[in-house]
């Protein structure tokens, strides 16, 4: 009996113990997808409503181009200039709602700039392709020292990057003199407020000089709202082509 009992007990034990199983080998299939493959009928008549609603709101037109904004230029260019100004114009009044402050110069970066704004009808479509990043505007409070930081970081890169409230020339020595900010010379010991996006005021594109703000405000306004905005309030945009940047 006693060695009944144990065996009992030792075959209980076997049972109630979970089988414990291991990946030894993972095999895969590449198929390609080809314009052969079709969807099956009952999934594309579901997505239909809902992709025929987008497309909708994406072609309406909101306004309209004189011209073709493009990236074309040496030190800006017209697209550039557009969306620095919309950003500034989009951007200073919430800014200054809530902290009483204003904001004094806008840099966004050329290479975000990912297409043009062509002549004629402009859609919320043309939005999304030029900006199809999530990026959100942000204020950053930096030293005088970093503005002239700014305009040297320009000159350097030697690229066209959007810029509003900030004019400077550059010297035959490839020095930046004759800065102004709003049209007035650069101030010692003063704090200026840049709108820039989220991903440069964290040091994106080398623009390091973001890193050394005294203070910053996410306007929790994407980049993409503001140019559509800016469609949705005007009749015929307003291309500003004064001259940011000079060169000797």
């Amino acid at each position: 009996m006693k060695y009944f009992v144990l065996l009992l007990t030792f075959t209980a034990t076997l049972s109630c113990t979970s089988p414990k199983y291991a990946v030894t080998k993972i095999e895969g299939k590449k198929i390609g997808i080809t314009e052969s493959q079709v969807g099956k009928s009952e999934i594309e008549n579901y997505i239909k409503p809902y992709r025929d609603k987008i497309d909708a709101d994406l072609n309406e037109v909101l306004a309209y181009s004189p011209e073709n904004l493009d990236k074309s230029g040496e030190w800006q260019t017209n697209i550039g200039c557009f969306l620095a100004d919309i950003t500034f114009e989009k951007s200073n009044p919430i800014f200054e709602k809530r902290t009483s402050k204003k904001i004094d110069i806008c840099l966004l970066n050329h290479g975000g700039i990912r297409t043009i704004i062509p002549k004629g009808p402009v859609t919320a479509r043309n939005a999304y392709e030029v900006m199809p990043f999530e990026n959100s505007a942000v204020v950053i409070g930096l030293p005088s020292e970093q503005i002239t930081e700014i305009a040297n970081y320009i000159v350097n890169e030697k690229k066209p990057h959007p810029l509003a409230g900030l004019t400077f020339t550059i010297a035959k020595d490839n020095t930046v003199k004759d800065l102004l900010v709003q049209g007035k010379p650069l101030e010692a010991n003063r704090t200026y407020y840049v709108v820039t996006s989220d991903y440069l005021s964290n040091g994106g594109d080398n623009m390091t000089f973001f890193k050394k703000g005294t203070s910053r405000v996410d306007l929790d306004y994407k980049l993409r709202n503001i140019i559509i905005d800016y469609f949705k309030d005007v009749d015929t945009l307003r291309v500003n082509k004064t001259i940011r940047i000079t060169k000797e």
